[in-house]
């Protein structure tokens, strides 16, 4: 494999990190960014000449072109963007208040777009790069409580599918990365718990107790992520969405099976609608 040159957002923990370190590991040139330097020093240290470290609040306004233009003053190029900061929210939707539910878009939908979008003049121009939006299993359907996690996901993919006909003419290749349970801190400092209502305990209640006992309990192996990522990344024909993790495959296989039969079953109504 030829040396790249790796973007890589929310690098100072879990997914992000292991990108970092995989992509050190193979050679390449890293941009490593988060909202601290301070958590950065640690990957930076590990290969100076490699790695430049960069801070970038994707929800502040300049931060990714800034951010972007010390990447090409520094290595010249982007060849893949590894867009993945975020949080998660768990919460009803009643339980989760309108300032809540915009910062979640903020970071996890509008962050990612304002990243996209700073990196796309250099991938046109280059005629070539790749895309990797990390969403989640929740980006293909959502439970009782991840309402808001969801939507944010679902967003990005929906931004992501665009992009894929959109930056085929430049040889730019989009990957919509779709977890399931992993062992990073999402369920731990980068999880929001808003305040529950009785209300919804039957239905929000299991999915609270878990987003609380999944923590380092997760079966899925971070580490493993970029390899996988970077394989589909090289085939001859990379896939619009890479499901990883055995939960992952089992949901978004059961929902989508599900989705067919409803289409089945109501396509007379459906048809019966016409002029």
């Amino acid at each position: 494999m030829s040396q790249q040159v790796w973007f890589v957002t929310g690098a100072s923990s879990g997914f992000g990190e292991a990108f970092a370190r995989y992509a050190i590991a193979q050679g390449h040139k890293v941009v490593v960014t988060a909202r601290s330097l301070d958590k950065l020093a640690a990957i930076a240290a590990k290969a100076p000449d490699q790695v430049l470290a960069q801070p970038l609040d994707v929800t502040k306004a300049g931060d990714a072109e800034a951010a972007v233009k010390a990447t090409l003053d520094r290595f010249g190029r982007i060849d893949v963007l590894i867009n993945n900061a975020g949080f998660g929210v768990v919460g009803a939707v009643e339980e989760t208040p309108m300032n809540e539910l915009r910062a979640q878009m903020e970071t996890n939908f509008f962050g990612a777009v304002a990243v996209i979008q700073a990196t796309l003049p250099t991938f046109r121009a280059q005629r070539s790069g790749a895309i990797v939006n990390i969403s989640s299993l929740g980006g293909q359907l959502s439970l009782p409580g991840f309402g808001a996690y969801s939507a944010s996901k679902f967003a990005l993919e929906g931004v992501s599918e665009a992009l894929v006909a959109e930056m085929a003419p430049f040889g730019v290749k989009v990957l919509i990365v779709e977890p399931g349970s992993f062992r990073t801190n999402l369920a731990g400092g980068a999880m929001r718990h808003m305040p529950a209502l009785d209300a919804y305990a039957e239905t929000v209640g299991a999915t609270r107790d878990f987003a609380h006992a999944m923590h380092d309990n997760q079966p899925g192996d971070p580490a493993k992520v970029a390899p996988a990522v970077a394989k589909a990344l090289a085939a001859d024909v990379t896939p619009l969405r890479l499901q990883l993790g055995a939960d992952a495959v089992d949901m978004v296989r059961t929902h989508a099976q599900k989705l067919l039969a409803d289409l089945e079953a109501w396509a007379p109504v459906a048809l019966d609608t016409a002029l």
